[in-house]
């Protein structure tokens, strides 16, 4: 199952090489990537390769459930335990019970579910709604995010305890623009998997296309990638595909996240004032470095005298 997920890039192998070593063990297991970097399939392969690869596996997404019945789905629940509670229902973590469970999206769970979570964790026992009793079940936790727990934890939206919990070992997918040197291993792999998926002649990629295709951003990360190669392959099957056949929003993209591409700043449509925009920066470097100018023109890839020419200039202290 390792082998779905494709990349060479340092940041990536590295991943690759601490979830190849914890896979074999029981331990719980953060993966942490934005949305379409491969979180489940990542899920997958640990499991594939664990010592728990032929008892079950549960996959749970937290987000997908209403608040409501979160509850009822991870832990289970007795007939009459509510209203609606016509028959005993077994929750996600009894079922799953001798192998392992994947939580995705384990950020979306509401803070009395964590408390629960949390004592499961620690325990190891489950008591279903309505249930007098808890009983003790054996089961590896995978969980997901595709947010930043740290910054939940600072708004009191997730349980900090939790949190060390899960995190015994993080395992942080790097975004698509941050391992830009396998889109090309990704492009050559889509094209072909859908040629043959689909009966088609494979299709192949001009320069011009290619390197326009490596300048993009990639929002949607590997699964946006893998989508235009689905489209291109089925509606370019056996052409060269040129860089006018790519879609609108790689030629025609909006302004990367935070204002950085490859190249830079992306120019806004109205344009600028450098003036301010420099200052700005200026002030943004000496505030993180708390006033250490060398630090600052460190941060803003200008020597010191330089900083301090600019600071002079625009009347800084």
């Amino acid at each position: 199952m390792f082998k779905a997920l494709i990349g060479q890039s340092p940041n990536f192998e590295a991943m690759l090489r601490s979830a190849k070593v914890v896979a074999g063990t029981d331990v719980t297991v953060l993966i942490a990537g934005e949305t379409g970097t491969g979180k489940e399939l990542l899920a997958n392969a640990l499991q594939s390769h664990s010592l728990r690869t032929k008892q079950a596996y549960i996959t749970l997404n937290c987000a997908a459930l209403p608040e409501a019945l979160v509850e009822s789905e991870l832990f289970g629940h007795k007939r009459g335990s509510f209203t609606g509670a016509v028959t005993n229902q077994t929750g996600r973590l009894l079922a799953a019970d001798g192998g392992t469970l994947f939580m995705d999206e384990v950020d979306s769970l509401p803070l009395p579910i964590q408390a629960k979570l949390l004592r499961f964790l620690e325990t190891g026992e489950i008591q279903p709604v309505g249930d007098t009793q808890p009983m003790h079940v054996d089961v590896r936790v995978i969980a997901a995010s595709n947010t930043s727990l740290e910054e939940k934890i600072g708004r009191g939206e997730f349980r900090k305890d939790l949190y060390y919990r899960l995190n015994v070992v993080p395992l942080k997918i790097p975004a698509l623009r941050d391992r830009k040197g396998d889109i090309p291993l990704l492009l050559n792999h889509f094209m072909g998997h859908f040629a043959d998926n689909h009966k088609l002649p494979p299709s192949t990629l001009s320069k011009t296309a290619l390197n326009r295709l490596q300048d993009y951003s990639w929002p949607g990360n590997v699964r946006e990638l893998r989508n235009v190669c689905e489209r291109l392959g089925i509606l370019l099957a056996g052409r060269v595909i040129e860089e006018s056949n790519l879609p609108q929003e790689i030629l025609y993209r909006p302004t990367v996240q935070k204002g950085i591409t490859r190249n830079g700043l992306d120019l806004p449509e109205g344009g600028i004032e450098l003036e301010k925009l420099e200052i700005d920066l200026i002030m943004q470097a000496l505030d993180r470095t708390k006033g250490n100018r060398s630090r600052s023109a460190r941060l803003l890839g200008i020597s010191r005298d330089t900083l301090l020419y600019r600071m002079q200039k625009h009347g800084l202290r």
